[in-house]
């Protein structure tokens, strides 16, 4: 799919003379709430991860009462790859990630929890085999989990119910770092707490989806924004839910025209950004970060994306959610 704008130049803070421009490009997307403490070291460590690529860092501060947008915003400064939004109050990670990823400007997105808890050194491994596979999506699989007992004897319990409901084929559907075809993503269906489910969605649309194992580290700052019962018994309810999408997919649904040629229904990035549903007042970016497309069109200001002078980017009016 073609890029919806230029991605940095080698003139840009943190990025190298040496970047392989023709390489497809990667966008980071890490939801957060009060994570302050977390996300300067996993800012850099995808910095390191990805040297040599072309890639950009989209952070959504999901509401947080730390002090996570201040640094945000003056890191940014600094940094051209990094892109913050910032929502007053929490939407929740899915709805973090949905709008992040409208605002994406890369080939492949590639999303981390804002804990830190992803190793952003496992992103190379994952293109790789996504590219070499022809994959939609590679999940991660925390082989080796770093947490307490409690949310390691959850996040089992979850997942043993939900692969016996919804046989996705994924044994570890929570774990937050994944690699996915942008293209791919946009294509998903939007509800509150998609992101727990979003291997069985892509395979409901005929995706190809593997899992691979990927470090997990112990959380160094901050608290859980879940609990037991988070997990489990929300998990279960939004379960019948995906059951019910998943039945009633009928795609993948190959279409030709005339001429007999096969033809995508998929939205260009800048059809999506100009969507009537992509547009509000809820979110807000960062001085001159604004997505263009490769005709040099200011997307983001044409559907009144908000930079610190208060005016609005593109955000579909959705349900609150917990993050």
């Amino acid at each position: 799919m073609p890029s919806s704008t230029a991605m940095p130049t080698p003139s840009s803070p943190h990025v190298s003379a040496q970047e392989d421009s023709s390489s497809e490009g990667i966008s980071v997307l890490i939801p957060g709430r009060d994570e302050r403490d977390n996300l300067p070291k996993l800012i850099a460590e995808v910095h390191a991860a990805l040297a040599g690529r072309r890639y950009e860092i989209i952070v959504v501060d999901d509401g947080s009462s730390d002090d996570s947008w201040r640094w945000l915003t003056q890191a940014a400064l600094e940094d051209s790859r990094l892109r913050p939004f910032h929502h007053d109050t929490s939407f929740g990670q899915s709805t973090s990630l949905w709008q992040a990823a409208r605002l994406a400007r890369g080939e492949w997105l590639a999303t981390l929890d804002g804990d830190g808890q992803n190793d952003p050194a496992d992103l190379p491994d994952m293109l790789s085999l996504a590219s070499l596979e022809g994959l939609d999506m590679v999940a991660g699989h925390r082989t080796e989990r770093r947490d307490d007992a409690v949310k390691r004897v959850s996040s089992r319990l979850a997942n043993a119910i939900r692969q016996a409901l919804l046989h996705d084929d994924t044994p570890d559907t929570g774990c937050g770092i994944k690699v996915t075809r942008r293209d791919v993503f946009l294509r998903l269906p939007y509800f509150d707490h998609m992101h727990r489910f979003l291997p069985a969605l892509v395979r409901a649309q005929g995706g190809k989806v593997q899992s691979l194992p990927v470090r997990h580290r112990e959380r160094v700052a901050g608290v859980s924004k879940y609990g037991f019962f988070d997990r489990l018994w929300v998990g279960i309810s939004d379960i019948i839910g995906v059951m019910w999408l998943v039945r009633r997919s009928r795609l993948p649904s190959p279409l030709q025209n005339l001429s007999g040629n096969a033809v995508s229904e998929t939205l260009s990035p800048l059809e999506v950004a100009l969507h009537p549903a992509c547009r509000s007042r809820d979110v807000s970016e960062v001085g001159e970060h604004a997505a263009r497309d490769m005709s040099g069109i200011d997307t983001g200001r044409a559907t009144g994306a908000v930079d610190l002078s208060g005016i609005a980017t593109p955000h579909a009016g959705v349900a609150r959610g917990a993050h």
